[in-house]
């Protein structure tokens, strides 16, 4: 049975100059030990997704579609039942770990809260838990000990990981996991990830800006855009054969070090105003291939080879 169902979600932010639909009718599906990584420039929707599924939007609210987690529905249970349910099936690693951990309490002391509220486990056996999830996010367990700012962006975000895996969930959200992180730090994280979901056979959600990023992390890949899922697929063949002219711009706005040397590009302009998004598809204005159908009929995510689904008119062309 499918781990992870999403259909249709759509969540608003409030503002005064009206609603703002931040995502808008996203689908995916995610089976138990596989990863999927979404990205997208700042402000396409990725984070507003990660909340959405865990039920802590502020200042907005999901106003449309369905969430499923292990055949049940998340977003119709009543909020106390599912802050129950939460970190116990599905946890999340918060961007920024100095922001996310508690700056006068001990990592130890963090986690422990975290086993304390979910289970009838007393205060010793809670911090050996701790210290073992240290140790599986390859930490000296001694580190339980140590409050945020002792120690390193990698270590902090470990302690992040090591939190999220307390209770044993199922599905684990990571938000930009490796971002302030330097390049070989950045791998060392990615590697941790990778062997924890294979040893717990857990389904993860990657969330980041960097496409080359999930490409060493995820199975599937999923862009956004404005809002919107516009491509999806297998990463390697997201990656080598995007379909989406949004997909390639973002793509070669990064550096590959595989390929020769060459001139970063991008798109020119900003996403759209998501209070009033412009007609027909959303990337139009700033898209070099745009058709003149492409301003008045939005195209629909649907499959252009097996397995791989973008919304474009061009069809990959």
């Amino acid at each position: 049975m499918t781990l992870l169902s999403v259909n249709n979600l759509t969540t608003e932010y409030h503002s005064a100059r009206g609603p703002i639909r931040a995502v808008d009718g996203v689908c995916f599906t995610l089976e138990r030990g596989q990863s999927l990584g979404i990205s997208g420039e700042s402000g396409c929707g990725k984070s507003t997704v990660a909340f959405s599924l865990m039920r802590l939007i502020k200042g907005g609210r999901v106003v449309a579609g369905t969430v499923h987690l292990n055949g049940r529905s998340l977003l119709d249970l009543p909020i106390k039942e599912f802050n129950r349910l939460r970190w116990k099936e599905m946890s999340l690693v918060a961007q920024a770990a100095m922001g996310a951990l508690n700056p006068v309490y001990r990592i130890g002391d963090q986690i422990v809260e975290a086993i304390q509220a979910h289970t009838a486990s007393n205060r010793k056996a809670a911090w050996m838990k701790a210290e073992e999830l240290l140790r599986q996010v390859d930490m000296d367990p001694a580190r339980c000990h140590n409050y945020p700012h002792e120690l390193s962006g990698g270590m902090r975000q470990r302690a992040m990981i090591a939190m999220a895996l307390a209770l044993e969930p199922s599905l684990v959200i990571a938000d930009e996991p490796t971002t302030a992180l330097d390049m070989v730090t950045q791998a060392q994280i990615i590697k941790l990830m990778n062997r924890l979901r294979r040893q717990l056979n857990l389904a993860v959600i990657i969330i980041s800006h960097d496409p080359s990023i999930l490409g060493q992390a995820c199975d599937r890949l999923a862009v956004m855009y404005a809002g919107r899922l516009i491509e999806l697929g297998d990463t390697a063949e997201v990656l080598g054969h995007p379909r989406h002219p949004y997909t390639r711009a973002l793509l070669d706005s990064f550096p590959n070090i595989e390929a020769g040397r060459k001139e970063l590009k991008g798109l020119s302009g900003s996403p759209p105003d998501l209070v009033a998004p412009p007609s027909g598809c959303r990337l139009h204005e700033r898209c070099p291939q745009a058709l003149s159908r492409c301003r008045a009929a939005e195209p629909e995510l649907a499959e252009v080879a097996s397995g791989h689904m973008a919304a474009c008119f061009l069809k990959g062309a």
